[in-house]
């Protein structure tokens, strides 16, 4: 099936606030700077009638969604695009609210906060705001945009919790349903900075059909068709792909052992890089073999 809409995924640095994110910085101005001029101006470009499109922000999986809300709204302003709400949903009856509903009808892009993933799937998964939400990225011109837990809760599974420097260890990951925007890919966030690289080794492994997608912080993928992903920003994208694993010990360790992998394919994408999802292949922007 086509998909019409867009995806625009988000390695975060801009709010923070939960046992996921534990480095709290309440200065979301300064956070938001990288944002503006960069990543969050291609959303402006993307969407389908640019500083007219109809933008709700969504906060839900923030601990301070009444600071962060405001700064989106700001940052957008600040690009000329003016057309902007802030829906604060806390509790899942309010996603079934006909206020709320009506303006998700009527949102040519919804972007959601960074914060906990978990807070954001079960607040919002299966609510009818969230039906409606995929039916439009499948059907419509219109842009799911996620930062941090906005970006990581976008895939069908989700990692929602497993420290960096124990994610090798059997068990140390905890992965749950997302919202299920894109299917067999799996997304982590603040990749490089703090370095988790192994939590995707180990989703990776455990589902060697699903592509780990790493995003760094200032860095984020345009996914078009639901198969064409461009990296945008300044940083990079490091994707897992684990379909030619010769071996692994996985299922012969105990829970919290090491866990080996042989011959695990890793890529690492800059800014307009391309990666194809039908065929894996990878095209770098600027080759130095062209």
């Amino acid at each position: 099936m086509k998909i019409h809409g867009k995806l625009i995924i988000i390695g975060g640095a801009v709010d923070k606030g939960s046992f996921t994110e534990r480095d709290l910085d309440q200065n979301a101005p300064n956070n938001l700077n990288f944002f503006e001029e960069g990543i969050l101006k291609r959303i402006i470009k993307e969407s389908k009638y640019k500083e007219q499109s109809r933008i709700e922000v969504i906060t839900t999986a923030s601990s301070i969604p009444r600071e962060i809300g405001p700064e989106y709204v700001k940052a957008f302003s600040h690009l000329k695009a003016t057309n902007v709400g802030v829906l604060y949903i806390e509790k899942r009856e309010q996603a079934s609210e006909p206020e709320v509903i009506e303006r998700i009808k009527n949102a040519d892009i919804v972007m959601f906060t960074g914060g906990d993933q978990l807070r954001l799937t079960s607040i919002l998964g299966g609510t009818e705001m969230h039906t409606i939400i995929l039916n439009k990225y499948k059907n419509e011109d219109f842009i799911y945009a996620g930062t941090s837990a906005g970006a990581a809760a976008a895939s069908t599974n989700m990692i929602y919790q497993g420290s960096s420097s124990e994610a090798l260890l059997k068990g140390e990951v905890k992965i749950t349903s997302g919202l299920a925007l894109i299917d067999d890919v799996i997304i982590d966030t603040h990749f490089v900075k703090r370095g988790r690289i192994g939590r995707l080794f180990q989703a990776v492994v455990s589902n060697p059909k699903i592509l780990g997608i790493g995003l760094g912080e200032d860095t984020g993928l345009l996914i078009t068709n639901g198969k064409q992903m461009e990296a945008i920003g300044s940083g990079l994208v490091i994707l897992v792909d684990g379909r030619e694993i010769k071996d692994t010990n996985l299922t012969e360790v105990a829970l919290g052992q090491p866990i080996s992998i042989n011959h695990l394919v890793t890529h690492v994408m800059s800014n307009h890089d391309t990666f194809d999802l039908d065929t894996f292949k990878m095209k770098i922007h600027s080759s130095q073999y062209v």
